[in-house]
């Protein structure tokens, strides 16, 4: 596993009350670019949605998590974060970019459903570790007390593409 080359006070001073900082909007649009082109592992993705203030698409660097065969996108910074308000006020529909587009839709998880997501989260996107107040070998019972502020999205990809490329763009076909 990959260490993270920054602090973990250092990462969470990046986003002062849930919002990115100068230099973490900067990084953002670097890794969204990155990730759009597929220069990362497919589970790196760049999510585009209509902005619910300005109407214009905006674009967010997101690590997925697999769990029990499906893919989710889940917000480290909890239910206040610019993406998760744009994907409720769009009512979820996105566009999830690695290599290609794939028009998605992304369905709330129930709050109950959220912890083996949230651990699996934690384990595989460390740059949300310093963000989430509970250890990724945690038991599950941890997981479900912070589960209500943590906002998790199922990745449906939208019928009329081809079914087998929206589980690879999404993600799926491997970690």
């Amino acid at each position: 596993m990959m260490s993270m080359p920054w602090s973990a006070a250092r990462l969470r001073a990046m986003y002062p009350g849930g919002r990115g900082s100068p230099a973490a909007r900067r990084m953002a649009r670097w890794w969204a670019s990155a990730f759009a082109l597929g220069l990362a592992p497919r589970r790196w993705v760049t999510l585009e949605v209509t902005g619910r203030r300005s109407g214009q698409p905006a674009r967010f660097p997101l690590g997925m998590a697999d769990w029990a065969g499906h893919w989710y996108l889940v917000s480290m910074l909890g239910e206040q974060c610019n993406w998760v308000q744009n994907v409720r006020a769009a009512g979820g529909e996105v566009t999830i970019r690695h290599g290609r587009a794939l028009a998605c839709r992304l369905a709330e998880v129930p709050v109950s459903e959220r912890p083996p997501i949230l651990r699996r989260y934690l384990d595989t996107v460390p740059g949300a570790r310093p963000h989430v107040p509970v250890d990724r070998h945690a038991p599950l019972a941890d997981f479900a007390a912070i589960a209500p502020r943590y906002p998790v999205f199922r990745v449906v990809p939208l019928p009329g593409g081809p079914a087998g490329e929206a589980a690879d763009e999404a993600g799926g076909g491997g970690r």
